[in-house]
């Protein structure tokens, strides 16, 4: 791209949830472009052409060519956005983890300490992606649980356009790499409809994961909406896979169209968990955190004032009584955790070298300098979702299954590794947002909500190595990109009138470190924990707990606290009984704002929402009993597979033997770390159920089937119909039973975040030892597989 041509990158780490218009955009709005081209209604509209009369081309002169551009010195956008990461962990925000690139870009750049995230996944990326709360874009929690109210259905209404569909229309290359989590998931399907994919949301390239989570080893990766299998060495890791496509995208793009700025997403899957690392990370923090997660909220807190980070008043919170102390574990627990602190570390160490590869490239075709590079480090605050003691696999977490420190020391040598998908305990994540209380979820405290955040733009700022503490919020970016980029806000998108943003630029804090706020009132709401900044104060109730799926008390019961954040950086002290009319007239603004916003009714339920009957949302299965599947269906989503979970089911297979020593799957979900598989081995059918990797029960036929069709059933039958039951299971060639056993337990909501039903193989994790990853297809032939629950 030409030096004219400005870079605007946009790294993000965190979340934020806006609820005030701002005046720019609505002045913006009705004016034209300094180009003099009308860019309030997009499509720009094209030109009525005369009628030509002359016969001849030869003798004719054809008009200009209308095409569409961005505004001249439009800055690129990049925005990277880094997962699970809490204010407190990184060494460019006092914390204990090396991040040297997030460190090079804040010397000759800004940092922003009162920037403000959603504390949850998919609210906090579609406020970043579309400058709009949350709640309007209908995405009060995870996609996942979605429900049927106005506010939660997980339907982006078409009166909010991303962000990237404005640059889009504007003239701007578009692109998205890494985890998205914005797709509703009965829409994550080959049936569509794709509007809420990526590649229909504004980007004309997408290369990374639909939902919440992937593996890092073997991820589950799509191509724009086309499921792919990543070729796969010792030496992969997907972040690095999403850095190299991303680079070599920009490399292109620019190659080709220099004088064309491009809008890059980075949002990568880490640190969220699974927390997967190579080795030679996690041993540059061996005995780093030997110390313990309350020694090291003092020593951040110490670094964090001496570099100006916080004020030098702020208290540290004290450790909610739900987080034990570190003194009251045992020696054996207290060497499980220090190891899941260091594999943590070496993950965000990782990740932050990879977004260093993207900023060299840019660097490296001349565009840095020219590059705003906003690095916010976290979507949420860190997570605490691994509960008390952590997990070799988060999978138990997620199904309200708390693992015990005597389950995981087996792993703690290969922690990090492919035969884990870890997390680290809940004093972890509390460490690592200090000074604050809370974690992620919790968004009714800063420990879940304030992120830290850099930016880097040396043709567009003059400060340098400076600190920023206007209140920010995640709403706030897509209104800065626009001002950055000379662009109004569009009145229409697509034919559609626009809701206005609800978030401010914050172009203007960029050169003035003492401009006052203008984000001065921002909501927050997640599973209930619920608060409101209005103008130097906080008003917060916590009602739930990240990693307890217990019932919570009534939302009416709830305790609210007051804090008067603009003397009290941290939360520290709560005015509530002091200063009873200052909360009750934040409580009463929240009402207003939070019922403006489709915030109610407010829904608290975790995993009850993970079905969508109870949940009331869509299901591509509906009422059917019964799913007809064809060899070559793979990487089905577990949200569009027949439900066959806590219930009454058989599998019904159709085959061909073409040999006495078949092997290969036949029908697997899931994978190493849950799920279940069928298939075939020297000639024998078995079926194997993997319960969260911890006991496998598997079943097999004595003889090997001799070559011809054969009709194989598998039959699963519930001791009682309640979520994680056992029960007896069976299987039958042609009819008759051939092996039974008992299940003890099963899988109570989800097997995986990111591993699909496959037929006629078993793809990314294999679920059986029995079967080689990556070698396991079936090799007779498969006419259909009929997974029926009818018999409940």
């Amino acid at each position: 791209m030409k030096s004219s041509i400005t870079c605007f990158v946009v790294v993000i780490f965190a979340s934020l949830v806006a609820c005030n218009q701002t005046s720019q955009q609505r002045e913006s709005s009705s004016v034209k472009a300094a180009d003099g081209v009308n860019r309030t209604v997009l499509p720009i509209q094209e030109p009525d052409y005369a009628a030509i009369t002359e016969l001849d081309a030869r003798k004719a002169t054809a008009p200009p060519r209308v095409e569409v551009k961005a505004p001249e010195n439009a800055p690129n956008v990049v925005i990277v956005l880094i997962d699970d990461q809490g204010f407190g962990a990184s060494s460019t925000f006092g914390g204990p983890i090396n991040e040297p690139t997030a460190d090079r870009l804040a010397k000759s750049g800004l940092k922003y300490n009162r920037f403000h995230t959603t504390a949850l996944c998919s609210p906090t990326r579609t406020a970043i992606l579309t400058g709009r709360n949350h709640h309007q874009n209908n995405a009060g929690a995870i996609m996942e649980l979605a429900t049927g109210f106005p506010g939660n259905t997980g339907i982006r209404p078409n009166s909010i356009a991303p962000l990237a569909e404005m640059l889009r229309l504007n003239g701007y290359s578009t692109a998205m790499f890494g985890k998205y989590h914005e797709t509703p998931p009965w829409e994550a399907s080959v049936s569509g409809p794709f509007d809420r994919w990526p590649t229909r949301s504004g980007f004309d390239k997408f290369y990374g994961f639909i939902g919440g989570e992937t593996n890092q080893w073997a991820p589950a990766v799509y191509d724009g909406t086309v499921r792919v299998e990543v070729e796969r060495d010792d030496d992969y890791h997907f972040t690095t896979d999403m850095t190299d496509q991303a680079i070599n995208w920009v490399s292109a793009q620019q190659s080709l169209t220099p004088d064309k700025p491009f809008y890059i997403y980075f949002a990568t899957g880490a640190t969220h968990a699974p927390h997967h690392v190579p080795e030679e990370y996690i041993e540059k923090y061996k005995g780093k955190f030997d110390q313990g997660w309350d020694k090291l909220r003092e020593e951040t807190l110490a670094r964090q004032k001496a570099m100006g980070i916080i004020p030098e008043n702020t208290k540290l919170t004290a450790r909610p009584e739900e987080i034990p102390s570190w003194d009251s574990q045992t020696p054996e627990q207290k060497r499980l955790f220090a190891r899941q602190m260091e594999v943590f570390a070496a993950f965000a160490e990782h990740t932050d070298y990879e977004v260093g590869r993207l900023v060299d490239a840019l660097e490296q075709i001349g565009e840095l300098d020219n590059t705003l590079f906003i690095y916010v480090m976290g979507d949420n605050g860190a997570s605490a979702e691994g509960g008390p003691q952590g997990t070799f696999n988060e999978m138990m977490a997620l199904n309200g299954v708390l693992s015990e420190a005597s389950q995981m020391m087996g792993h703690i040598d290969d922690w990090g590794g492919p035969n884990t998908f870890p997390h680290f305990a809940i004093g972890w994540a509390h460490a690592t947002n200090t000074p604050f209380q809370w974690t992620k979820q919790v968004a009714s405290h800063f420990g879940g909500t304030r992120n830290a955040m850099v930016i880097h733009w040396p043709d567009g700022i003059q400060s340098k190595g400076e600190i920023r503490d206007q209140f920010t919020h995640v709403t706030d970016i897509a209104p800065t990109v626009l001002e950055a980029a000379g662009l109004p806000f569009p009145e229409s998108v697509n034919g559609t009138e626009q809701t206005p943003f609800a978030g401010n630029s914050f172009v203007f804090s960029f050169d003035d470190a003492d401009a006052p706020d203008r984000h001065t009132t921002q909501y927050f709401e997640i599973f209930g924990n619920r608060g409101i900044y209005d103008n130097g104060w906080t008003a917060s109730t916590r009602h739930s707990t990240p990693w307890l799926m217990a019932e919570n008390p009534p939302l009416d019961e709830d305790v609210w606290e007051l804090y008067h954040v603009d003397e009290d950086f941290s939360q520290a002290e709560n005015l509530a009984e002091s200063n009873p009319e200052k909360l009750n007239e934040l409580k009463a603004l929240f009402e207003k704002v939070a019922i403006e916003n489709h915030v109610y009714p407010i829904d608290d339920r975790r995993s009850e929402r993970f079905n969508a009957a109870i949940a009331g949302r869509p299901d591509v299965i509906g009422e059917r009993t019964s799913l007809t599947l064809y060899e070559g269906m793979t990487g089905i989503m577990e949200n569009v597979f027949i439900n066959n979970k806590s219930k009454n089911y058989t599998i019904v297979a159709d085959v061909e033997v073409t040999d006495t020593n078949t092997n290969g799957v036949i029908i697997s979900q899931a994978g190493r770390f849950g799920g279940w598989s069928l298939y075939m081995k020297n000639g024998r059918v078995h079926h194997d159920y993997n319960y969260f990797g911890l006991e496998h029960t598997n079943i097999a036929s004595t003889k090997a089937l001799q070559t011809g069709i054969h009709q194989i059933k598998f039959e699963f039958m519930v001791d009682e119909p309640k979520p994680g039951t056992g029960g007896n299971c069976a299987l039958y060639i042609d009819g008759n039973k051939v092996a039974e056993g008992y299940i003890p337990k099963t899988q109570p909501f989800a097997y995986s975040g990111d591993e699909g039903v496959d037929v006629g193989t078993d793809n990314e994790t294999n679920v059986t030892n029995d079967y080689k990853e990556g070698d396991n297809k079936f090799t007779g032939k498969i006419s259909q597989v009929v997974v029926d629950i009818g018999m409940n």
